[in-house]
C-alpha cells in the first residue's frame, strides 16, 4: 500500500529510518503542517529508534512549519525540501543542521 496522507506517511515512517545514521542522536522534531493535510506531529529519534505521535512538543530541538501537502511531495520525492525552503513555504526554526540530517536519517523516503 502506497500512504496517501501525512498521517499514513508519519505511521510508516519509524520503520524507515537507517538506525545507523541515527545511532547517536537524540532529537526531537516538531513537524506543524496547514492546509487539507495539516496536523502536528512530534518525531524523536532516540538511540536509534525512531517514534511517531501526533500532537505538540513543549520544546522540540527543531520545528518545521509547511503545508500538508508540501510535505507528501517533499516525502514522496516529487519535491525537494530545499526547494520548498527557498521558496519560503517551508518554515525552520531551531536547530536547522537536525533538519538537514533528515534526508540521512531517512534514504529510502523519496
Amino acid at each position: 500500500m502506497s500512504p496517501t496522507t501525512v498521517k499514513e506517511f508519519f505511521q510508516l515512517l519509524p520503520d524507515q529510518l537507517d538506525s545507523d545514521a541515527a545511532e547517536d542522536l537524540d532529537a526531537v522534531y516538531q513537524f506543524d503542517l496547514s492546509g487539507a493535510q495539516g496536523g502536528q506531529y512530534i518525531l524523536t529519534i532516540r538511540e536509534g529508534v525512531c517514534q511517531i505521535v501526533e500532537g505538540t512538543h513543549e520544546n522540540p530541538h527543531v520545528v518545521l512549519s509547511m503545508g500538508g501537502e508540501d510535505c507528501i511531495k517533499v516525502l514522496k520525492g516529487q519535491l525537494s525540501g530545499t526547494a520548498v525552503a527557498m521558496s519560503g513555504r517551508l518554515k525552520i526554526s531551531g536547530d536547522i543542521g537536525l533538519a538537514m540530517q533528515l534526508k540521512a536519517l531517512f534514504p529510502t523516503v523519496g
